[in-house]
């Protein structure tokens, strides 16, 4: 599964004018990740994306008895 990871609050998303504000933003996001400024939003991510895998591997463990 897939789920979007807020970089601000409320915001999941970058909306660039221009291929310069891009490599701008994706240099910020770059740098944000290896100072580990992004690490608890992605753990979140994880924890809610393997509580909702655990759960559908539960139902269908329970439907194959």
């Amino acid at each position: 599964g897939t789920k979007a990871l807020e970089l601000a609050k409320g915001k999941s998303a970058i909306e660039v004018a221009t291929l310069q504000e891009l490599v701008e933003a994706l240099q910020s996001v770059r740098a944000a990740a290896e100072a580990g400024e992004l690490d608890a939003h992605i753990e979140a991510v994880s924890a809610s994306l393997g509580a909702a895998f655990k759960r559908k591997t539960a139902k269908a463990g329970t439907r194959a008895h």
